[in-house]
């Protein structure tokens, strides 16, 4: 069957079996490699994407539910190939390690960041709440979210 939808502001058409993962469609159909399967379960969030707006675990979303809505993936943040400035936080604030979490982070906080663009640590907490990461121990996730909304306070060391 086919399934129609706006991806990343396109609009595109599917032609695979209605329970079919999102994921799966987005990285073999779509050839959108950035969302990651981590558990296959909603567990660890590595596969977020927006779902009009809403964050999703698309491992879980079968593609039918995607017909005529508006996905966002990790690749839809950046504008002509220019990172968005939440991006360019996790690069510099080094929110970035392995890798296999950030895209699910980064459209979880493009989500935050769009109802709430000035979050306290805790409304950042919060919201990631449904994200596994391994390597960072979340304090530098949570510096490059508060460098992007323009609410981090650099420390000085006495």
């Amino acid at each position: 069957m086919k399934y129609e939808f706006e991806l990343n502001g396109n609009k595109v058409e599917i032609d695979a079996d209605p329970m079919s993962r999102l994921l799966d469609v987005l990285r073999d159909d779509a050839h959108l490699i950035g969302s990651k399967e981590g558990c296959g379960e909603g567990e660890c969030g590595a596969c977020s994407v927006l779902l009009d707006g809403d964050v999703v675990c698309a491992c879980l979303v079968p593609l039918f539910q995607a017909e005529g809505r508006k996905v966002r993936t990790v690749e839809g943040l950046a504008k002509k190939s220019e990172m968005s400035s939440l991006q360019k936080a996790f690069v510099t604030e080094g929110g970035v390690q392995c890798g296999a979490c950030t895209p699910g982070v980064l459209v979880t906080m493009k989500a935050l960041l769009d109802v709430n663009p000035k979050p306290s640590r805790d409304d950042i907490r919060e919201a990631l709440g449904g994200n596994l990461c391994r390597c960072t121990g979340y304090e530098r996730i949570f510096t490059a979210v508060e460098v992007a909304a323009g609410t981090h306070s650099k420390k000085v060391k006495s």
